[in-house]
């Protein structure tokens, strides 16, 4: 199917998958960082940000939203790219990487390494935020100040007051609107830990993360059977907080493919 998308660089083509209830523009701090380095496509999921939504009667889980991203890449005529995900985009990034649909894969946050309380916890705050968006004015209310935007954002970046106010704006728009959101969301509840991976994985995961805790780290450490490594100084969505960083350990990670191990 046809996703909403940017591309942008050259070299081997390394596709981007952003969080449930977000879209392919969290990506964009680091875009041209990566650009350099590779033939670069952010994508929104189907059912997010200004992608159509799965057909009529598709559920929505990390499979079928996996499937319709391979189906989207093979159609640009791409063969197993490398790709890179944050929080759910994490997750299906690992799951395409147990199936050994892509060359490598980075994982940002990944969901699924969550206790059953971590669960409730991350969703019942995911679940507020949506309905936060969707209140009327909220949004542009919260987005004006700097309390209003650690309000807003807090708890997915590090330093919420950084970002434009034309980005709080969006992401809420984005949250807003994705129709795929509370059947993903539900989803979620019974998702367990992928096969394991049949081609190089790096998870990172951010030290202030506040949706999903960085103990979590050690359980998808132990699934990869490696070490996680840890953003200082990032939260959730990391991209913003240290574009950098997180571009450096995307490109690193794409070139485990050929076994070397630049850490």
């Amino acid at each position: 199917m046809e996703l909403a998308h940017d591309r942008r660089g050259s070299g081997p083509p390394l596709v981007l998958l952003h969080g449930i209830g977000h879209h392919r523009h969290g990506w964009l701090p680091v875009l041209d960082l990566l650009a350099e380095r590779h033939d670069v496509i952010a994508v929104d999921l189907p059912g997010f940000g200004e992608s159509p939504p799965l057909p009529y009667g598709t559920p929505y889980n990390v499979e079928t939203l996996g499937r319709a991203v391979r189906e989207f890449w093979t159609g640009l005529g791409l063969s197993r790219p490398h790709v890179a995900g944050n929080s759910l985009g994490g997750y299906i990034a690992l799951d395409l990487a147990s199936s050994a649909d892509v060359r490598t894969a980075v994982a940002l946050s990944p969901a699924g390494f969550w206790s059953r309380p971590e669960h409730a916890y991350a969703r019942a705050v995911l679940r507020l935020l949506r309905l936060a968006a969707r209140a009327d004015g909220l949004p542009a209310l919260a987005a004006r100040t700097d309390e209003g935007k650690a309000l807003a954002l807090g708890l997915f970046v590090a330093r919420p007051e950084r970002l434009p106010r034309e980005t709080v704006l969006a992401a809420a728009t984005a949250l807003r609107e994705c129709v795929g959101f509370e059947e993903t969301l539900d989803s979620l509840a019974w998702v367990a830990p992928p096969a394991p991976p049949q081609v190089p994985v790096t998870i990172a995961w951010g030290d202030r993360d506040r949706l999903l805790p960085r103990r979590q780290a050690v359980r998808a450490a132990r699934w990869a059977g490696q070490r996680a490594l840890l953003l200082r100084g990032c939260g959730h969505v990391p991209m913003s907080d240290d574009p950098e960083l997180v571009a450096r350990v995307i490109v690193e990670g794409s070139i485990l493919e050929g076994g070397e191990d630049p850490r």
